[in-house]
């Protein structure tokens, strides 16, 4: 009995801290407002990852490229690739999305490893649905996306004085080179 006791209350409390974690990685940064009246159907499709943090899943990464999908079961299939330069092998992780309340309202939690989950929030995004940015839950996690390769200057810093009154570091991005 004593051995099953070592294991189980180890084993649960490790449940209840996935559960938490799990619960707590889904936020939004204090001061961030997730886009209202979201058209997730407008949003899928080929984007190209602009500007990032240094993140260590993305380290050494061009050429990166996020293609979003409805799956049959209404979530929505994320296909992240990019270009390892340091490597010169191209990378790929394919993920899975779904809303966190509404579907008109553009908070997501992302998963790439089931059953941890991370927040995905779409915090300013133009009226045609060409440039996108993207808060992670906390401020350790932004992105900026176009569907092209390239970004208005004009919307470049509306993005950048977005994110730097939220709180974001934005001396920190990387700008990512698409060749």
């Amino acid at each position: 009995m004593k051995t099953f006791q070592k294991i189980a209350i180890p084993l649960s409390l490790g449940v209840i801290g996935l559960i938490i974690l799990n619960s707590c990685s889904v936020g939004i940064p204090k001061g961030a407002t997730a886009v209202q009246n979201f058209d997730a159907d407008r949003y899928l499709g080929k984007w190209y990852e602009i500007a990032r943090f240094d993140y260590k899943f993305e380290r050494d990464m061009d050429n990166v490229t996020a293609t979003y999908s409805q799956n049959p079961n209404g979530s929505i299939r994320v296909d992240n690739k990019g270009y390892n330069y340091v490597k010169k092998e191209w990378k790929e992780s394919i993920g899975e999305a779904k809303f966190v309340n509404d579907k008109t309202e553009a908070r997501l939690k992302v998963s790439f490893f089931k059953p941890i989950w991370a927040g995905y929030n779409v915090i300013d995004i133009d009226e045609n649905y060409q440039y996108a940015l993207i808060a992670g839950s906390s401020l350790k996690y932004i992105w900026i996306l176009s569907r092209t390769k390239e970004i208005p200057e004009s919307i470049k810093q509306r993005f950048l004085e977005k994110a730097k009154k939220i709180g974001y570091n934005t001396d920190d991005l990387i700008w990512v080179k698409h060749n």
